[in-house]
């Protein structure tokens, strides 16, 4: 992320709200398509006749798509059953956040976390559950209309950082972070975010890059690929 805490450039200081937008669809392979943007207007996402709002299952990455754990990787763990996670917590970055279920609304874009509120994530319940196979998606904002939000030192994280995530069941998933990377918006890889996967993965996503000013958004999003290491019970 490209703005420093210190010269906020973002709309916590452009006196405007910040207000996310993302859009989830399916595109050409039936992948998931994700985006933020501070625009008020319904954004429809790309469809196909038959994955319509994208209730349906991502699909396979297509030939080619960068993976996103290295191929040395350990085997994977056992995935976990379906459970509602409750709370997300990343002792690197002393976060600690509650969850809210995000869901489509009747446009099809999926709704965003409350803007005005700097400390809570949301999870995209229409796809994996943190722990379950596939790759569950969790987003929070960078910064809300009052100042800084849940997701602001999100870049900090690198390989090998832990990402914990407390169910409705009582399990703790530990996912480990296998990359931090930044996407422009304009060429988001769809496929490689929210390709279905064999083992169980996590992407945290949120804004980054420069603040447009006359968009009235960031220019990219930074997403944090991770898989499940280990579970245990709270």
């Amino acid at each position: 992320m490209s703005n420093q805490t210190s010269t906020p450039s973002g709309p916590a200081t452009q006196g405007s709200p910040r207000i996310f937008k993302w859009a989830m669809g399916a595109a050409a392979l039936g992948l998931l398509v994700m985006y933020q943007s501070v625009d008020d207007s319904p954004v429809t996402p790309p469809q196909t006749a038959a994955v319509a709002g994208a209730a349906a299952p991502a699909a396979p990455a297509a030939p080619g798509v960068t993976p996103t754990r290295p191929s040395h990787s350990a085997p994977a763990v056992p995935t976990l059953p379906r459970s509602k996670p409750t709370r997300l917590r990343i002792p690197q970055l002393f976060l600690d956040a509650p969850f809210m279920e995000l869901g489509l609304n009747a446009a099809g874009s999926l709704d965003a976390p409350p803007a005005d509120n700097h400390n809570l994530v949301g999870w995209y319940r229409g796809g994996a559950s943190p722990g379950e196979r596939g790759s569950a998606v969790v987003a929070g904002h960078v910064d809300t209309k009052t100042g800084p939000a849940v997701f602001l030192m999100l870049h900090l994280l690198a390989p090998g950082s832990t990402v914990d995530i407390t169910r409705a069941d009582g399990i703790v998933a530990t996912f480990v972070v296998d990359s931090v990377q930044t996407f422009p918006k304009n060429s988001f890889p769809d496929a490689q975010v929210y390709a279905d996967t064999s083992d169980a993965q996590l992407r945290l996503i949120t804004c980054g890059g420069a603040y447009d000013k006359k968009l009235k958004d960031y220019t990219d999003n930074i997403v944090v690929f991770a898989h499940l290491q280990s579970s245990k019970e709270a």
